[in-house]
Formats: C-alpha cells, structure tokens, sequence
C-alpha cells in the first residue's frame, strides 16, 4: 500500500534548475529518513547517492552535488523535494527517492524500505 512517487524530472539546459518531487501515500514521510539517489547511463551497475535528510531533519549531501541541490520536506504536500541548480550534462539520470528508517548514511537512508519508480532528468542544449 505503500508508494513513493517522483515527479518534476525533464529535458533542461546546461545551466538550469529543476525542482523534483517525492510524493508518498500510505506512509507519513516526516517520520521517515528520505534520500535522494540517481542512476546515471553508463553505470547502470550503481545508484548514486546524493542527498539525505533524517527523521530529525539532519541532512547530508553528496560531494558531487553539494552548493547546487537543497533537500526539503513539504509537510503539507507529504513529500521531500530536490532542488537542483546548475545543472550539467553529467547531471543526466535516473533519479529515485527512497524512504525508511530514521538514520542516513552515505547519503542514503539507513534502511530504504521503500523506493519510488524514478524520474528522468536529461541535461542537454
């Protein structure tokens, strides 16, 4: 009964921002750790670990992303959003919330017991 859904992924130029978000139903994502991970092509083998935020709001980001992403909760809207500013070309991935537990670590959460469907995010002139 438990569902994550990404939104807010598209085709944007090098440069831009785009806002995603991570909408959940059937679990109350305040009370959750919620990470945001990306699969890039070519590495289809791993998931990048970007940014984490605990159930205590304690957050964590990623070297590769860290001064261009902000991780926020919208407790009206029950989800946890990513903002990403200057974009570039590598930026281009799969991204993916999960949700779970209380704690991160390596920008993830601890125990991700639950993981959306992804959503694309192409970075390109």
């Amino acid at each position: 009964q438990v569902q994550l859904v990404e939104s807010g992924g598209g085709l944007v130029q090098p440069g831009g921002s785009l806002r995603l978000s991570c909408r959940a139903f059937g679990v109350t994502l305040q009370y959750t750790a919620v990470a945001w991970i990306r699969q890039a092509p070519g590495k289809e083998q791993e998931r990048e670990g970007l940014a984490c935020i605990t159930s205590w709001n304690q957050i964590t980001y990623a070297d590769s992303v860290k001064g261009r992403v902000t991780i926020s909760r919208d407790y009206g809207q029950n989800s946890v959003d990513l903002e990403m500013n200057n974009l570039d070309p590598d930026d281009t991935a799969v991204y993916y919330c999960a949700a779970g537990g209380d704690y991160c670590s390596d920008y993830r959460c601890s125990r991700c017991d639950y993981w959306g469907q992804g959503t694309q995010v192409s970075v390109s002139s």
